[in-house]
């Protein structure tokens, strides 16, 4: 038998916050509500919140048309259904005072206490800042509620209330705006709550947003667990008889009832998997309840031996819970007729922190299983501090709600480190994110990975049970490459942090270099010039330091050959000084080794015995290009804005090169072709075809070389081919 729809309530065991019966929901019912669990005092202090807010909200009305004030009532009959602290419950009612009326936060905290006036400034949006974009709006105040939930896990629950009575409203707002907000309840809101335990309200906000985002879609599959369930009703509770009457025989006391997967769950399910309806199994499930641990794995055994399960369907979150401290058995069985059929066995104690999460901590705190919320509360403070971290390396309000999305949605992977340890990490995670989540400094400098005991490549994807040993150096950085492929938020964080500290580093080295070069046709160099003309140039320039300079020159922020005018100008009030004619000047010599601020341009591929110029190029730093390229030759005129250059005696790594094959068009030419490159000891890095006609074909390659001998050697290889008829170097 399929469970009746959900309350509205936070969890199964809260006071029903949907409309009262007769009428809209009054100051009088919320005390009535509070009387259960809090004294007269407090009530009291409630009373006055709302008296305050009810006045401050006076003359203002929600797009319904009811009074503004009936609102906040509405996100206090939630927050009492949870059984919250007054001062939670106070700070519900006054929720939006700040956002919303002239009341300020000093006002609040003399007249309510500093706990209130925290709490409600914690949720309210910033209103009083002015943003470029609706989503940088959206970001920052993303970013503020969550250092504020840092401090206490009541400002998310305040949020989420208020954002549950805005969802069951939402029908009076325009469609572009409902759309919007549900949009931003299933990517964050809806999320929270997952990772907070508190699944009651994600599925409501979840149900909710989904109906109001994508309405037809959930008409479709509503009437689709509509029809199925007519069909299974029968046999549903004829399987959960049948498990109750055999728990009975055996002495197990426990609970059985009917679950319906959540519309939303079932929808993203179908959408991942590319499932049809009839091929989820979950859609129906059956849920045992029974007194403790042990007595769960009983009865699994008593469960296995009644119907046989489906191979690769059990999952264990009892030994190793999920990230938002969810457990239970899980385990799929051949049911009547050869229909699959879920069943979930737990504990009291894990039913109630399955349905409340961090919520259990009030709900039960008082009565039995008073420890309920306890390892909900400290998986929660754990994933804050890393909420925290995340902050304080994002570059900016939308970087740190991108890591915050990233981090909401984990569909966990258990792997265990050299000692034995387990190490839970999200579905896609590769040993780069496992590196970054034993600590920071390993992911920066790891270099290579063993998965069981075998070398695998740093992108490779981890799974279930294997064991994963980072290799590290320690001269090692970090590739920007890896940013690809990362699938925590805090790997992400980290390598940015990292990168974007590297870049500076190497923006100086370049900057000075530059400038150095820049000074040559002046007869000086950075060393011959004195202190005072630097100090005078950055006071000119409004610079804090000589380094800021620099990197900004290594950027192609600031233009080496200007600022080197201007340096030697500077101190002595001549006008700008004029170069002195100099002999055999050497152009700036190119490694391949400078890192993040120099970069190789993807229109001519230059390798080191390409005759060379760079562009400065404004936040890109040094840009490399082969002196014969199309695409520099509007800027030789500009000589501020290029530079002669030229290879070192000694380059390191390898360098991109495209070619260009026509060849007969017949079966393995391709196969051919890479086997010839590989044989040179390049490797492809990339590949496109055109079919000119149906003989002939034109195949374009990038392949990595050490220098134009490397590359002449593999194109001798390639044009050695008997279908190959033209080999040539794309020119850019």
């Amino acid at each position: 038998m399929a469970e009746p729809a959900a309350s509205p309530a936070l969890s199964p065991n809260a006071g029903s916050p949907g409309p009262v019966s007769g009428g809209r929901f009054h100051v009088s019912d919320l005390c009535d509500l509070l009387e259960s669990y809090l004294s007269p005092e407090q009530i009291r202090s409630v009373y006055q919140a709302y008296l305050f807010a009810a006045e401050a909200h006076e003359g203002q009305h929600r797009q319904s048309g009811e009074a503004y004030i009936f609102h906040p009532l509405a996100v206090a009959r939630v927050m009492a259904g949870m059984r919250m602290d007054h001062h939670s419950i106070m700070a519900a009612i006054l929720h939006d005072v700040m956002e919303d009326t002239p009341v300020g936060k000093e006002q609040l905290s003399e007249l309510f206490g500093e706990e209130v006036a925290e709490l409600v400034d914690g949720v309210s949006k910033l209103t009083h800042l002015k943003f470029e974009s609706r989503a940088e709006a959206q970001a920052e105040n993303i970013r503020k509620m969550m250092m504020a939930m840092v401090r206490d896990l009541r400002v998310i629950m305040v949020k989420l209330a208020d954002r549950l009575h805005n969802m069951r409203t939402l029908s009076a707002l325009r469609p572009d705006k409902r759309r919007r907000i549900a949009r931003e309840t299933l990517e964050i809101y809806a999320p929270i709550a997952q990772r907070l335990g508190m699944n009651a309200v994600r599925r409501e906000l979840e149900q909710l947003g989904f109906a109001a985002l994508y309405p037809a879609r959930y008409r479709v599959l509503s009437t689709s667990v509509e029809r199925a369930r007519g069909r299974r009703k029968e046999l549903m509770q004829n399987v959960e008889n049948t498990i109750v009457r055999r728990l009975e025989e055996t002495g197990i006391v426990a609970r059985a009832m009917g679950r319906e997967k959540n519309l939303y769950s079932l929808y993203r399910k179908m959408r991942d998997k590319r499932l049809s309806f009839a091929e989820v199994y979950d859609v129906f499930a059956i849920r045992i309840v029974v007194a403790d641990i042990d007595t769960c794995y009983r009865t699994l055994g008593v469960v296995h031996n009644l119907y046989k399960p489906l191979a690769n369907y059990f999952k264990d979150y009892v030994a190793i819970p999920k990230a938002n401290g969810y457990q239970s058995l899980h385990t799929v069985l051949f049911g009547p007729h050869g229909i699959p059929i879920e069943v979930q066995i737990r504990s009291e104690e894990m039913d109630r922190v399955a349905e409340s999460g961090i919520a259990a901590h009030w709900l039960y705190k008082a009565g039995e299983g008073g420890s309920a919320g306890a390892g909900a509360q400290a998986r929660a403070r754990e994933w804050l501090k890393g909420i925290l971290e995340m902050q304080q390396r994002a570059g900016s309000s939308l970087e740190f709600l991108e890591n915050v999305k990233v981090d909401l949605f984990p569909d966990e992977v258990y792997v265990f480190t050299p000692k034995g340890h387990i190490m839970e990490l999200p579905r896609g995670a590769t040993p780069v994110d496992f590196a970054y989540a034993v600590h920071s400094d390993i992911g920066n400098t790891c270099v290579a990975a063993k998965i069981d005991r075998r070398l695998a490549p740093l992108s490779t994807q981890l799974e279930s049970g294997q064991t994963v040993e980072i290799i590290t150096a320690p001269g090692a950085r970090p590739n920007p490459a890896w940013l690809s492929f990362v699938a925590t938020a805090k790997a992400r964080a980290g390598l940015r942090h990292r990168l974007k500290n590297l870049q500076g580093d190497e923006a100086v080295l370049l900057g000075r270099r530059l400038l150095d070069k820049a000074l040559t046709p002046f007869g000086q160099d950075l060393d011959g010039i004195e202190p005072e003309r630097i100090d005078a140039l950055l006071e000119a320039l409004e610079i804090a330091d000589f380094n800021t300079l620099l990197t900004d020159i290594g950027l192609g922020n600031r233009l080496a050959p200007i600022v080197a005018r201007r340096l030697l100008s500077e101190g002595d009030g001549a006008s700008e000084a004029e170069p002195k004619p100099q002999s055999g000047g050497k152009p700036m010599a190119i490694r391949g080794s400078e890192g993040l601020v120099l970069t190789f341009a993807k229109c001519c591929y230059p390798i080191p015995g390409d005759p060379i110029i760079g562009i400065l190029s404004a936040g890109r730093g040094l840009v490399i290009h082969r002196d014969n390229c199309r695409n520099v030759a509007d800027l030789r005129g500009k000589p501020d804005r290029w530079m002669p250059l030229q290879w070192a005696e000694e380059t390191s790594g390898e360098f991109s090169a495209a070619v260009r094959v026509q060849a007969t068009n017949q079966r393995g030419l391709l196969a051919a072709v890479a086997t010839r490159i590989a044989e040179a000891g390049s490797n492809i890095d990339n590949v496109s075809f055109e079919e000119r006609d149906s003989v002939l074909t034109t195949l374009s390659f990038v392949i990595s070389v050490r220098d134009r001998v490397h590359l002449a050697r593999a194109m001798r290889r390639i044009r050695a081919i008997p279908a190959v008829n033209k080999i040539s170097r794309v020119r850019g």
